[in-house]
């Protein structure tokens, strides 16, 4: 602990009643120094006290270890009475605190003094003004929040001069599922699995490790090498898609059925793994519900290496195509200044020269004894670098796969599960546990609070998509109408990992 900031390590179990408590106008100063020392916002949410009181937790990531330690999380909180209702804005200073502050204004009503843009983060339907332009040949383009198809429900509004996008302002929060709530109520690996469809096992491995922690489960190697497996068959499967919707989008049909075809061969091994193509009740707490016995690996190795050749072989077609390279270059650019200033996580950041990465920034024992490499492009932020990135991380995901095939013989004998009577041990009391892993499409981040007879109090969940859709947004500014579904596609960003 340095004075006023509790440092936490992932998955590490803190006292709740041990964490700072700030004055909120010194929280702020210290929070502005260190996000402009090198650490950025990962958690800045409320938790309701009663009697009007609300108390503000917010989390800082140090990835690279600018304040000495890589890969921990600088905790502090504050207080607002319940005569206190304002603040001045953090996001005045630092912009990657805005979506955070609109999400805790909407919430609790306290209102950041300065914010730029103070607009409803999700309830927003029956009483936001759009952002509107004047002039003549000024157009708006309206689409959604009801889409053709299975899409979920989101509004796109774009104010265009001819074809030329100016402005693009997306609506969000359809769905009121309360997520959160619910995981307070009753948490449970199914309920973990179901937040966002694509990313099954990266949110059911943050959930299930963070109960873990709270909870004093362990894990086998052997469970935790599965899992770790998963999640990068998860990574493969959802990139191939990726690159199969952006061919797609561009006309080249080719490319659309060959990814389309691969991904089905992943997903169908993952079938095999565990009796559902997305990895549904694969995991459990205390580890996996299921064996992968030698043949199913000898197969899935057979599998894996027919989905890498025929992947490199079709991107490589496609990257020598002129058409492809005037379509997807300078398209949809995100500059490496604009990300960091956005707070920009996972894959998109990366394509845009930030190279923020949990799964080495915040690396468990495997990283290292698997002796994985992090991927490095030339991070120019358009639709091209976000394609090369989803292809160059999936090839380093099929080697950690063979790697876990390897390493798994080591802890054969290993149980894949520590045993039901570990379930039924109490919660910790008074905790406070953050959980990070890299999904495919950043980092998701789970926190948990219990209270002083260990029963959750407080559930916290971050998609990386809260932190990308205004990404999205500032990447279609200057690019025609007509290029949204394929700047679109290349983020790919969840509607219900926003929708919580």
């Amino acid at each position: 602990m340095i004075k006023n900031w509790h440092i936490a390590k992932n998955n590490e179990r803190l006292s709740l009643n041990d964490l700072p408590v700030l004055d909120i106008k010194d929280l702020r100063k210290e929070t502005i120094e260190f996000c402009k020392n090198g650490l950025r916002p990962a958690g800045f949410f409320g938790k309701d006290e009663g009697d009007g009181v609300v108390k503000l937790f917010i989390i800082l990531a140090d990835d690279k270890g600018v304040l000495g330690k890589k890969g921990v999380f600088y905790v502090s909180s504050a207080i607002f009475w319940a005569h206190i209702r304002l603040y001045d804005s953090f996001t005045s200073e630092i912009p990657a605190f805005h979506m955070f502050e609109r999400e805790f204004f909407e919430e609790f009503k306290i209102e950041p003094l300065g914010h730029p843009w103070l607009k409803p983060l999700r309830k927003n339907q029956d009483r936001y003004e759009f952002f509107e332009m004047e002039g003549d040949e000024i157009h708006h383009v309206l689409v959604g929040p009801i889409h053709a198809g299975v899409i979920e429900p989101g509004h796109f509004r774009f104010m265009c001069n001819g074809e030329t996008v100016y402005h693009l302002e997306i609506m969000l929060g359809y769905q009121h599922r309360g997520v959160e709530d619910l995981m307070v109520k009753n948490p449970t690996n199914q309920l973990a699995e179901s937040i966002c469809g694509d990313s099954v096992i990266a949110n059911n491995i943050a959930y299930s490790s963070l109960m873990e922690s709270i909870k004093g489960i362990s894990v086998s190697n052997k469970a935790q090498l599965i899992r770790k497996l998963a999640l990068e068959m998860e990574r493969a499967a959802i990139h191939i898609g990726d690159l199969g919707a952006i061919a797609g989008d561009i006309a080249y049909l080719m490319g659309a059925s060959v990814f389309g075809a691969t991904r089905t061969l992943v997903i169908n091994t993952m079938l095999e793994f565990s009796g559902s193509r997305f990895g549904r009740g694969l995991i459990t707490l205390g580890g996996v519900n299921f064996e992968i016995d030698e043949e199913k690996i000898e197969r899935a190795r057979k599998t894996f290496d027919k989905v890498e050749k025929d992947v490199c072989r079709m991107v490589k077609t496609m990257l020598k195509n002129s058409s492809v390279a005037s379509r997807l270059e300078k398209t949809g650019t995100i500059s490496k200044e604009r990300a960091e200033e956005i707070g920009l996580v996972g894959m998109a950041a990366r394509a845009s020269g930030v190279n923020l990465d949990s799964r080495f920034d915040f690396a468990d024992k495997w990283m290292d004894e698997l002796n994985i490499e992090p991927v490095k492009i030339k991070g120019t932020g358009d639709v091209n670098a976000r394609f090369k990135l989803r292809y160059r991380e999936i090839l380093q995901s099929f080697t950690i796969i063979r790697k876990i095939f390897d390493k798994l013989k080591e802890y054969a004998h290993e149980p894949i599960n520590c045993g039901y009577e570990a379930l039924s041990k109490e919660n910790a009391k008074n905790a406070f546990v953050i959980s990070i892993i890299e999904g495919w499409r950043g980092e998701v981040i789970h926190i948990a609070m219990t209270d002083r007879c260990g029963k959750l109090l407080k559930y916290k969940i971050k998609d990386p998509s809260f932190n990308n859709w205004y990404a999205l947004a500032l990447a279609v500014r200057n690019n025609g109408v007509s290029d949204f579904p394929l700047c679109n596609k290349s983020f790919n960003l969840s509607y219900c990992g926003c929708d919580l």
